[in-house]
């Protein structure tokens, strides 16, 4: 293993040179518009396994805002979440990934005032329903007792675009009622929330009745759940079920709910089941769990877990709960964030959530993170642009591309980012062995804000862009030991960083993949490394020791690169702190000739 010194690292202008990477037997050697680019690929023959992305971990919260009552779905490459909005109105976030902190946010629509749902806006749930983006909502005109479920329809496709109010979603009781969602079950409609049985605020149930379109229920309500186990009326009276959600599974039908109040550290999640066959308008037909699913953990600092709803890894594979919790027990309705982890599944076909997660634990990230597909991008012809790619900074970002080349030739595709800043650069294709993908590294200058990257291929060619990816693993994102510590840094590329300081410190970069196993350069962006730092490397049980850091003016970055050894599937690299102190904002991985 091998480590080149850090060097200062100067502030990226437009005009500075760019290295992109390509080895086919040779390195090819482009000037253009005064940089020079090497380019580095290869394709995988010789690849152990499926590559699947570049994986990595990520941490909870899901954002820095608070964001009771999250409702999160996965369509088309993106991730889309909405939640309380300080009862206002009804904001929704689009994300490449579950890390909603850099997301477009919009506000899709604002209630007329003086109307009977003109105040507390409520849990509104964003659901695809038959080719159209819905939003249920409760609202009131500031009376509690006049909350009623109301409903957008949304315009177009964008779930950021336009919304139409289409009323009230009630059946004929009209009764009090939030926490509304549209069910399918075998091609049929159902509305399931959480209401009172008369006008008195004592007890929250589940309902559920049938609807002939997502707009209008048609039939008259059943009761399904009454909070009447001992942990559903935890804080109360009243006395709680509400929150609910559904949850499909080998053709399984579970609804989650909240129980206990939603202002105490007690809110958890319950489970109604549907037997197999069932009618889901016969209470009959439900089980109920007579313990919580999730619940608040005090050793982990997660209390009030609760109104979840779930959403899907990229590729499909996986079954993700999303969730709200506070760190404080008594934190009642502040401080509520969003936060996720993986659904699991008993022997009987039952979900389970486990404890929740404490905000220091490092997750793997979903099957599939960050891996953004072609037919998700936008296509003009031969051209595909890929656009919401964030940065919170000006950086230097290493590109991933899959592609294929069948066609026996090389193919050059033109690449730019951001509409031509900096001038268009060529990536050589060469061809790709029949069946398999081949893998092209890049560095391109993303700014501060949203990034778009394009790229075209020429007219006629055989080769095809399957999808790009960020090879990035932000310092803050990792497992951290001993002194170790994650701070907010606006001049860090996630807007924070990891500091170690002492001995025992270190940094764990666990779950990171390449697309075959060889020798990789690992780029590590150092911060505000102290005099007399020094930094032991590990890799896979492998481990050296490096020279000292130099040190460095205040939030200046430095570059340490690490030519490493590393094997198809999922590899560790370990930093550790053995003398002085020092940041780590994030690790990039490459493949490279120099």
């Amino acid at each position: 293993m091998e480590l080149k010194s850090a060097k200062p690292h100067k502030a990226w202008t437009g005009k500075k040179s760019r290295r992109i990477i390509y080895s086919l037997a040779a390195v090819l050697l482009l000037i253009l518009a005064g940089g020079a680019y090497l380019v580095l690929q290869h394709n995988n023959s010789g690849t152990d396994e499926v590559y699947n992305g570049h994986g990595g971990t990520f941490k909870n919260t899901l954002a820095e805002i608070d964001t009771p009552d999250p409702s999160v779905i996965y369509k088309d490459g993106y991730y889309y979440m909405t939640f309380t909005h300080n009862g206002t109105d009804i904001m929704v976030m689009k994300s490449r990934t579950l890390d909603f902190r850099q997301a477009e946010r919009k506000v899709v629509w604002y209630p007329p005032a003086e109307t009977a749902y003109s105040a507390n806006l409520w849990a509104p749930e964003l659901q695809y329903i038959r080719g159209s983006w819905y939003i249920y909502f409760a609202a009131d005109n500031g009376m509690n007792e006049n909350h009623r479920m109301y409903v957008l329809q949304g315009d177009s496709g964008d779930p950021l675009g336009d919304y139409t109010f289409k009323g009230q979603v009630t059946d004929s009781s009209n009764k009090w009622a939030i926490d509304g969602l549209a069910m399918e079950v075998d091609g049929e409609l159902y509305f399931v929330w959480s209401g009172w049985e008369g006008e008195v605020n004592a007890a929250q149930n589940t309902y559920i009745a049938p609807m002939s379109d997502p707009l209008t229920i048609s039939g008259p309500r059943v009761l399904l759940s009454e909070p009447l186990l001992p942990w559903e009326q935890a804080g109360g009276p009243p006395y709680i079920n509400e929150g609910q959600s559904v949850l499909h599974q080998d053709g399984r039908v579970f609804i989650v709910y909240s129980g206990a109040g939603s202002w105490t550290p007690y809110y958890s999640l319950g489970l109604l089941a549907l037997k197999s066959g069932g009618n889901p308008l016969e209470a009959a037909s439900w089980s109920k769990s007579q313990q919580p699913l999730l619940a608040m953990d005090e050793a982990a600092g997660v209390y009030g877990p609760g109104h979840n709803s779930f959403t899907v890894s990229p590729d499909g594979s996986e079954q993700w709960i999303v969730y709200h919790a506070t760190t404080g027990a008594a934190d009642g309705w502040n401080n509520r964030k969003a936060r996720a982890q993986p659904v699991n599944w008993d022997d009987g076909g039952q979900p389970v959530f486990g404890k929740p997660l404490a905000l220091s634990t490092a997750l793997e990230v979903h099957a599939g993170m960050g891996v953004f597909q072609a037919e998700n991008a936008i296509r003009s012809g031969n051209r595909l642009e890929f656009p919401s790619l964030p940065s919170t900074v000006n950086s230097d970002t290493p590109v991933l591309v899959h592609y294929v080349n069948p066609g026996g030739e090389p193919a050059e595709a033109a690449v730019s980012v951001n509409a031509g800043t900096p001038s268009k650069l060529q990536l050589p294709l060469p061809p790709s062995e029949e069946g398999q993908t081949g893998y092209a590294y890049l560095s391109l200058p993303f700014t501060a804000g949203m990034n778009t990257v394009a790229f075209e291929l020429p007219e006629g060619s055989a080769a095809e862009l399957k999808a790009i990816e960020i090879p990035r693993y932000e310092g803050e994102a990792q497992a951290m030991e001993g002194d170790a510590d994650a701070e907010d840094n606006p001049y860090a590329s996630g807007g924070a960083a990891a500091n170690l300081s002492g001995s025992d410190a270190a940094l764990r970069f666990s779950n990171i993949h390449v697309p075959r196993s060889g020798a990789y350069t690992i780029s590590v962006a150092v911060l505000n490394a102290s005099p007399d730092a020094k930094l032991e490397v590990a890799v896979n049980g492998d481990s050296t020791i490096v020279s000292t850091l130099e040190s460095q003016e205040r939030n200046q970055l430095s570059f340490m690169e690490l030519e490493l050894q590393l094997q198809s599937g999922a590899n560790e690299i370990i930093l550790f702190d053995r003398q002085g102190s020092f940041g780590i904002d994030y690790m990039d991985i490459w493949q490279k000739i120099d």
